[in-house]
């Protein structure tokens, strides 16, 4: 078992910043991709950003357009943690963020393809 704590969310102003962090703990793989998905009320999870990390390699990643440009996801592979750096932040970015985690040799952005997911944290943009 993978188990996933995000921390970092909160209330900005719209234009603001968030630094989102997603700390991983229990069992590990060799190559594995973390991502972030939103979801807001009444509409379905989305993709925001994945990356795909190896022992070998740092990794392949990839964004949502709507994110493409604002948002920066990092990470360290050794500490299975990743960051979602949210900058130039709108109110459409208002969503519940959730960090999932999974092995494979491919960068995964659909949520199905995921086995493990934090709790969710909220991020909430004021206009």
């Amino acid at each position: 078992q993978v188990q996933l704590v995000e921390s970092g969310g909160g209330l900005v102003q719209a234009g603001g910043s968030l630094r989102l962090s997603c700390a991983g703990s229990g069992r590990t793989f060799s190559t594995y991709s973390m991502g972030w998905f939103r979801q807001a009320p009444g509409k379905e999870r989305e993709f925001v950003a994945a990356i795909r990390w190896s022992s070998w390699s740092s990794g392949n990643i990839d964004y949502a357009d709507s994110v493409k440009g604002r948002f920066t996801i990092s990470g360290d592979y050794a500490k299975t943690t990743v960051y979602l750096e949210t900058n130039s932040l709108k109110p459409e970015d208002t969503a519940v963020y959730y960090c999932a985690a999974e092995r494979g040799s491919r960068l995964l952005t659909i949520a199905s393809e995921y086995d493990y997911w934090g709790q969710g944290i909220q991020v909430t943009v004021s206009s």
